[in-house]
């Protein structure tokens, strides 16, 4: 039986004879639901459309889909001596794409900000021995294809490694998390935040939001609690969301300013 994507968002769903009826997180008030209408792709349409592509950003190796699909995921790999880990995931894992992870020493976890970036975890984890899936177990209800390899972490951070911190900020999801390298950028350390925290379009600043389609910005306390949860860590770099959307250098004062930034804006 075929697995269906949902074309506007790139949740992979369950095998069945049918497509969902819907798509729970497109009908959430964070996404929205395409203008023509719930749309799904099976895997093998999705393979035949679109076709996975890797190049740097900003000295990791980045995957996402040509041409771009759903919100234009793209996931990183960050290199350790045992194998890589996987931030946030791509709806498409062909053999191709796994080959490649494979000949950068394969995945030893999966790591992933918030339910827009599910993507195909499933498959990506199923190509590399189940290799786990950590998600914030405060998402769990949005989860759409149940898998044996997630691992539903609780509490405020889950360790990877020496040099892999998962941190659960909040705000645009209850389960938002963000991954800190502390190797990261040369040793001076990096975040990767997804759109937790969002990297601007003039990469100067970050900001937040509750749901960025549809304009729903976050109150100052739940800002204030993701400026509180990365206060501690030493960073220089932040990896956001996109192709390009990084903060090369300096990136933790900017990080402060953007807080203060918003913080006036909405008070």
């Amino acid at each position: 039986m075929p697995l269906f994507t949902c074309f506007q968002c790139g949740a992979q769903f369950p095998e069945n004879t049918q497509p969902p009826v819907s798509c729970p997180i497109c009908e959430d008030e964070r996404q929205f639901v395409h203008w023509g209408g719930q749309k799904w792709l099976s895997r093998e349409e999705l393979a035949q459309a679109y076709r996975p592509v890797w190049r740097d950003d900003l000295g990791l190796v980045g995957i996402g889909l040509e041409p771009s699909f759903a919100i234009g995921q793209r996931a990183l790999l960050i290199r350790e001596n045992d194998g890589c880990v996987m931030w946030d995931c791509i709806p498409l894992a062909t053999p191709d794409a796994v080959q490649y992870v494979r000949s950068l020493g394969g995945l030893k976890a999966i790591a992933i900000s918030h339910p827009h970036y599910y993507g195909a975890l499933a498959d990506w984890s199923e190509a590399f021995d189940n290799a786990p899936v950590y998600l914030h177990a405060d998402d769990r209800q949005w989860i759409t294809r149940p898998y044996q390899g997630i691992v539903s972490w609780t509490g405020e951070t889950c360790p990877l490694s020496d040099d892999i911190l998962l941190i659960r900020a909040g705000g645009h999801f209850a389960g938002g998390t963000v991954l800190h390298w502390r190797a990261g950028a040369d040793g001076r350390g990096a975040l990767l935040t997804g759109d937790i925290a969002q990297v601007t379009m003039d990469r100067r600043f970050v900001s937040f939001m509750y749901s960025y389609p549809n304009y729903i910005p976050l109150n100052a306390r739940t800002v204030k609690a993701i400026a509180e949860k990365i206060a501690p860590l030493p960073f220089d770099r932040i990896y956001g969301a996109w192709w390009g959307r990084n903060i090369a250098s300096g990136a933790k004062a900017a990080f402060e300013a953007s807080v203060q930034r918003y913080l006036s804006a909405v008070a």
